[in-house]
Parts: structure tokens; sequence; C-alpha cells
């Protein structure tokens, strides 16, 4: 069984290579408030939908000083085509062995068509200036999830 995080606790640090296969760390954005939020695999159609939900509301997130990222397996080409293809304006960052996502309990068992299966639990993480949680959303919907992130943060469009 996975651990999940809870609100309250530092985020666990990690050193992910980006889209351009630039080394990024949590500690490089310290001082900023950051959205972290985990996706099963770039250019999929729940995916793109998210991506693009958190592309479309870029402007108020970072109004609100809010920075994106976002971690799935895939690796760096990809996220740049992924980048490139729908316009994102934010970093995705490469976590082929899981490890990050292991360390935030998002990897583990969960229904796909009905059977259950090991991967990717779909879910966001809020983080204060300091690293700390402020928010931990497990098994979040691609849908709909970016507009009850900005409501549940106060954030309107």
């Amino acid at each position: 069984m996975t651990t999940r995080l809870e609100t309250g606790t530092p985020a666990p640090a990690f050193t992910l290579r980006d889209q351009d296969d630039s080394p990024v760390s949590l500690g490089d954005l310290r001082g900023q408030k950051v959205v972290l939020y985990f996706y099963p695999a770039a250019m999929t159609p729940g995916c793109t939908t998210q991506a693009c939900d958190f592309r479309d509301s870029i402007s108020s997130l970072q109004g609100a000083g809010y920075t994106v990222v976002g971690i799935s397996r895939d690796e760096p080409a990809k996220l740049a085509a992924f980048r490139e293809r729908d316009g994102l304006t934010f970093t995705l960052l490469s976590d082929p062995d899981h490890a990050v996502h292991d360390a935030y309990g998002v990897w583990g068992e969960k229904k796909n068509y009905g059977k259950i299966i090991q991967g990717v639990i779909r879910s966001t993480f809020v983080l204060d200036e300091e690293g700390t949680i402020t928010e931990a959303l497990y098994n979040v919907k691609a849908t709909g999830h970016v507009a009850r992130l900005r409501k549940l943060l106060g954030i309107d469009s």
C-alpha cells in the first residue's frame, strides 16, 4: 500500500530532468508557491485535457503567485513534444523510474476499466514557499480538476 502525504508535511525533495533535458530540483522552487501535479502519460486524452486546463488557467494561477509543474514517467523528448504540440507554458518533469511518484504516494494500485493495475494515481500537491504541503489531492479527475483547484485556492478566473 502506498503511503500518502498529508498537509503540513515537507514535500519530498527531488531532482528530475525537464522537457529540455535540464535538471530541476524542488529546492530550485523554494520561495515560490507551487502546484505540483502528477499525470499518467503525455499526449493521452485525459492528460491533454488536464494540461490544457492548466495552460488556460496559468495567468490566474501565476497572478496568485503559483508556479505550475507537471510530472510524469515520460522521457524529456516526449515532454518537449507534448509542450510544443499543446502550447504548454509550464515546466514538465520526467520521472521514468517513478521514484518521485513513490515518494509522493502517487504510484500504486488503481482501477482502469474495471481492472486493478499498478500505475500513476492522478494527484496534485500545493506547496507553500518553504516547500510544505498545504493541499494533497489524490485520485483527481482530469476534467474539471483545475477549476476545482482554483476554487479551493480562492483564485478567480
